[in-house]
């Protein structure tokens, strides 16, 4: 389905029936379809929306570089347009970040019932010695390969190059979701945890590199009222690796 939000063109899903609603707020880069087997989980007299944020799947790009924050703006007026008024959020990789930051804000035009987080993202990583040496070096031979004199001599091998930079996620991008995703990952969220009032479920693979178990115990220790649930084997998206383990926890957690 289709709807208009703030002026985008918004593609979404609404599955099941109920009184009460799950929303599902996706990973960076990702469609809605792959959070199908996560909709799947809930029980019976529950309905899950699924949608794609500004940037991904079938919806439209921003027109501007957007941060967490405008991305949060957009979810307040999604849940506007769609008349929802009461939730559980369920926030996996960047979709962490959105719910972070809504459970921060006071006068919601909705209530936030309880908050799932599932290898969310939203604590800035700390670099090693290697990486911020890495770091330095790619810095300096950017500075190097973009001076003009040099990329004219060799601006196929250079663009080449500058094309490999980054992650999976950066390189897949578009240039204007790649400024979006810079101004994201670039935010810690950490001291905004303790401000999260909503009973919060923490769902973690114990091999996700993306989003590290570390992460998890960080929010276990600062978010007031949370439970951790870890899945292994299982990675940054722990839901697709332990189908079935992942589903267990989730009806017996939703379960009227």
């Amino acid at each position: 389905m289709k709807t208009t939000v703030q002026g985008y063109n918004i593609n979404y899903k609404i599955s099941g029936e109920g009184d009460r609603t799950l929303v599902i707020l996706q990973g960076w880069g990702t469609k809605l379809e792959v959070y199908d087997s996560v909709a799947a989980c809930v029980n019976s007299g529950m309905r899950v929306v699924q949608f794609d944020l500004p940037g991904f799947g079938g919806s439209d790009e921003p027109r501007e570089s957007w941060g967490v924050d405008e991305f949060t703006d957009f979810f307040v007026a999604f849940m506007e347009e769609l008349g929802i008024r009461e939730a559980t959020l369920l926030g996996h990789s960047f979709g962490g970040r959105i719910i972070i930051k809504l459970a921060n804000r006071e006068n919601l035009p909705f209530t936030i019932t309880n908050i799932i987080l599932v290898d969310a993202a939203g604590i800035r990583a700390k670099l090693t010695k290697k990486q911020k040496r890495k770091q330095r070096r790619y810095k300096i031979l950017k500075k190097i390969l973009l001076w003009k004199p040099i990329h004219a001599m060799f601006p196929e091998l250079i663009d080449d190059w500058k094309s490999k930079q980054g992650s999976a996620d950066y390189r897949n991008a578009t240039p204007r979701m790649r400024e979006c995703m810079v101004k994201s990952i670039n935010e810690d969220l950490t001291d905004l945890l303790p401000g999260i009032k909503q009973e919060v479920l923490l769902i973690w693979g114990d091999n996700d590199t993306a989003t590290p178990l570390s992460d998890a115990k960080l929010m276990e220790a600062k978010i007031p009222n949370n439970g951790l649930v870890v899945l292994s084997p299982a990675g940054h998206y722990s839901f697709l690796d332990q189908p079935a383990v992942f589903r267990n926890v989730m009806k017996s957690y939703l379960k009227p």
